[in-house]
């Protein structure tokens, strides 16, 4: 642990700060703007989908320029991308929001591979507990994302462009930050060394494949009922600060276990504590399907948070041991095109389902992701005791 991770870590906050401001305004924005009511999480779909179609991207400009320039860049990209979306919002332009928010999941790329680069700022020993500290950072993103939406929401005539434009503002504060975080260098490649297993041997692997799952399902719930619960609120009549509220405790979830999440995978295994992970996304489902108090929305969605955590640290410590260093790029970005391709979906389906089926239908919907979660952990753990 060194002073690297730490500051990793708060740009890891700086990232999810955009992430939640994203997802509390984004699809309230399309909403006031899409020509049709089903289009308006379109702006949160671009967002994924176009960390998704950027993945391949990042992995060669990590690979060419190493960790710091690379993140710099996406940085660069987040600070046009803010700026753009705050001049849509203006000009009341929905295809350019959508269109900004693509590009801006170039940003989303790279952040994502923040959990890894943190592992190469510890030793080996540790590695579990350093993504789990960077992870923690994203406290930052749950107390400053919803604070930033709600008190900005109406400094400008146009609602949520100063929202916007707070975000410039975090990623010219990322830009500075990084500057300071210094990576290892990657080994010298040497001549004739062999350059990997291709990605598909990679991705045949049990341990491999199971991580994939449990990232891209994990964080597909999450995001599934994430993006659709200010939509949800609203129509419940809510008020926007409610649902920041509820926002606000949920990215707590998210990131506050990652001061011990490290240990407990440590002392139970990663895959028990991604299993207690599946239990916590059941319970947030059964209290959502309660009712639609203002008390029951937050406690569900501060449930999702914790359970997304279990998954995804367990997750990405899966994945650190399927992998050679050689093949550190080509198998991250795999894992993350995944966890991007199910994003998109969700993040559409969450604003169709919820305007046109309801809240209810979208959680029962939900179960189908959580229990093919659960069937691939069972797998993977009854395969390691044969093997045994």
């Amino acid at each position: 642990m060194n002073p690297r991770l730490l500051l990793l870590a708060v740009c890891q906050g700086l990232f999810f700060t955009n992430n939640v401001v994203f997802i509390a305004i984004n699809g309230l924005v399309g909403l006031s703007l899409a020509p049709l009511g089903w289009m308006a999480t379109l702006p949160v779909m671009g967002y994924v989908m176009g960390g998704a179609l950027s993945t391949g991207l990042v992995a060669r400009s990590q690979a060419r320029w190493g960790r710091r320039v690379s993140f710099q860049i996406g940085l660069g990209v987040a600070l046009a991308c803010a700026l753009l979306c705050a001049y849509a919002a203006w000009s009341h332009n929905f295809w350019l929001l959508v269109a900004a928010t693509v590009i801006a999941g170039y940003y989303s790329a790279n952040g994502q591979l923040y959990r890894f680069a943190a592992a190469e700022l510890a030793a080996p020993k540790y590695r579990e507990k350093a993504v789990s500290l960077v992870l923690a950072g994203g406290l930052i993103g749950a107390i400053a994302g919803p604070n930033l939406a709600k008190y900005t929401r109406d400094l400008l005539p146009a609602p949520f462009a100063a929202a916007y434009l707070s975000l410039a503002g975090v990623a010219l504060l990322g830009l500075l930050i990084m500057a300071f975080v210094k990576f290892p260098a990657p080994p010298a490649a040497m001549a004739g060394a062999p350059a990997g297993r291709s990605i598909w041997e990679i991705a045949r692997q049990p341990l491999f494949f199971v991580a994939a799952v449990g990232a891209a399902l994990g964080y597909g719930v999450m995001n599934l009922l994430m993006a659709a619960t200010p939509l949800a609120m609203q129509v419940c009549g809510y008020p926007f600060a409610d649902a920041a509220l509820v926002l606000e405790w949920h990215v707590i979830g998210m990131f506050a276990p990652g001061f011990f999440t490290g240990h407990l995978i440590k002392r139970f295994g990663t895959l028990t504590i991604m299993g207690v992970g599946v239990l916590l996304n059941l319970l947030c489902i059964v209290i959502a399907l309660s009712g639609v108090d203002l008390h029951q929305f937050l406690m569900a969605l501060f449930l999702l948070g914790v359970g997304w955590n279990f998954l995804f640290t367990g997750s990405t410590t899966l994945a650190l041991q399927a992998y050679r260093p050689e093949e550190k790029d080509r198998a991250q970005a795999a894992i993350n095109f995944c966890v991007f391709a199910v994003m998109a979906v969700t993040s559409f389906a969450s604003g169709a389902l919820v305007t046109t089926q309801g809240w209810q239908l979208l959680n029962i919907g939900s179960l189908v992701p959580v229990a093919l979660t659960g069937f691939a952990l069972l797998w993977l753990a009854l395969r390691r005791h044969a093997a045994s």
